[in-house]
């Protein structure tokens, strides 16, 4: 008598779950909205310079996810770097005729991770900020941000 209810249970669980499918897809698509892209960065240009888009400021004090490569830190034991759109091979800081793109999103880490090789993509998650902002140990200027960050490589 036992596995009749069983089996009738499982039965249950099965329709639940299958009942729930739409309201995690509907989940997913949510976090893949929070996704974004060097190419979302900026809206237009105007005679104040660039102007970030509204999906940027939209997502502004937002968990974001963003893909790119890790330009060279400036020294091992930093708790930030920069992420670029493209691989660069030299540190951005360390060369005055290096060129320096506008697309570029400085990462501050939650916890020190060890850094990868400038050519290797990452994904990098955390807190979208933007706005000027001075870094009081360094002095470097940033617009865009993505604090409490963690990264892996894809």
């Amino acid at each position: 008598m036992g596995k009749p209810d069983q089996a009738r249970f499982t039965r249950r669980q099965t329709l639940g779950l299958i009942a729930g499918l739409p309201l995690l897809a509907a989940g997913t698509r949510a976090q893949a909205k929070s996704d974004l892209t060097f190419d979302e960065l900026y809206g237009k240009v105007s005679v104040l310079g660039l102007e970030f888009s509204e999906k940027v400021k939209q997502l502004n004090g937002k968990d974001i996810a963003m893909r790119g490569f890790m330009a060279p830190p400036l020294k091992a034991e930093a708790q930030f770097f920069v992420l670029t759109e493209i691989p660069m091979s030299i540190c951005p800081f360390c060369s005055t005729d290096s060129d320096w793109p506008d697309n570029i999103v400085v990462v501050y880490l939650g916890e020190k991770q060890t850094f990868t090789q400038p050519s290797q993509t990452i994904e990098v998650r955390g807190t979208l900020e933007t706005g000027s902002w001075t870094d009081p140990d360094t002095g470097f200027v940033s617009l865009l941000r993505i604090r409490q960050a963690e990264y892996a490589t894809v």
